[in-house]
């Protein structure tokens, strides 16, 4: 089957915010009359569609018009960048399409639709949660270390403009990710069974340990968290949250009426995270499950 394709750029921000540098590539689909024409059942009847070789298309189709929904965010100059819809296949209204072109006796073409999404984290919602602190927590490390120090700023990097909504948990190792070479993780020390060690993505456990301290507020219930088989430098004893891709993770649930947003950034040897929410923001009471 061929399929002609072309790529068109949508045009255009909001008002009063920097314009996203990812923009939405439409991507425009045409299928001719003689390409439908071979969906049909030829072994029992052709005035009838073959539905799985059409549900098939469809899959197909919609992996290559899909465009991921961008969510609005601060940049590191501090102002938002806006947020970008994504795009999906509109499964039904092709097939409708579809089934019509079909059966025509005119020759023609389909376009194939498609309609926008959109990211639950915009421009206006950001600006809102982002008005009133809730929760502040630093703490320091050696910059000479230069490994650590990158592996910090990488997981502190992942965890920044992070929005966790009402009764949504957030699980620090599926918003960092698995931490490997090929994503910039460097070989750095970690504490094992009580002893020191070296180990890829060694160092992001003070990020953990200072999103712990940060987030410990009367509307976050901390579902998950573990310390370290031994003290470690950067917070007082008991309160650091040790994490790793294969063991350990840090899991809160937000248990406010507001979304709450994260805040993290590392510099100049101090990570620092920080919790946002709107003015409107209140505890749901004794609502904990």
């Amino acid at each position: 089957m061929r399929v002609f394709l072309f790529v068109l750029l949508l045009i255009g921000a909001p008002l009063h915010v920097q314009a996203s540098p990812i923009q939405i590539k439409n991507k425009e689909i045409t299928l001719k009359k003689v390409e439908i024409e071979q969906y049909g059942l030829d072994i029992i009847d052709a005035s009838f569609i073959d539905d799985t070789k059409l549900n098939k298309l469809m899959d197909s189709l919609e992996v290559e018009v899909y465009q991921e929904p961008q969510n609005a965010f601060f940049g590191k100059d501090g102002r938002i960048i806006a947020e970008n819809p994504g795009a999906t296949l509109d499964r039904n209204k092709f097939e409708y399409l579809f089934r019509e072109l079909y059966y025509s006796e005119k020759d023609g073409k389909l376009l194939v639709p498609v309609y926008r999404t959109y990211p639950k984290v915009d421009t206006g919602l950001l600006k809102e949660i982002s008005t009133k602190a809730l929760g502040s927590y630093s703490t320091y490390y050696n910059q000479r270390n230069a490994e650590r120090s990158d592996n910090i700023a990488l997981a502190a990097e992942a965890i920044n403009n992070t929005v966790v909504f009402p009764r949504e948990t957030f699980s620090f190792n599926q918003v960092v990710g698995e931490r490997t070479v090929e994503r910039g993780y460097k070989k750095a020390p970690v504490i094992v069974k009580g002893e020191l060690a070296e180990d890829i993505g060694g160092g992001i456990c003070q990020v953990s340990s200072t999103l712990f301290n940060a987030v410990d507020l009367k509307g976050i219930q901390i579902m998950e968290r573990y310390a370290h088989s031994r003290r470690v430098p950067y917070v007082p004893l008991g309160r650091d949250a040790t994490v790793s891709w294969w063991g350990p993770d840090f899991v809160f649930k937000n248990l406010y009426n507001e979304p709450i947003l994260i805040r993290a950034s590392s510099r100049n040897g101090k990570m620092i995270v920080s919790i946002y929410s709107s003015d409107t923001v209140e505890y749901f009471n004794g609502d904990a499950e």
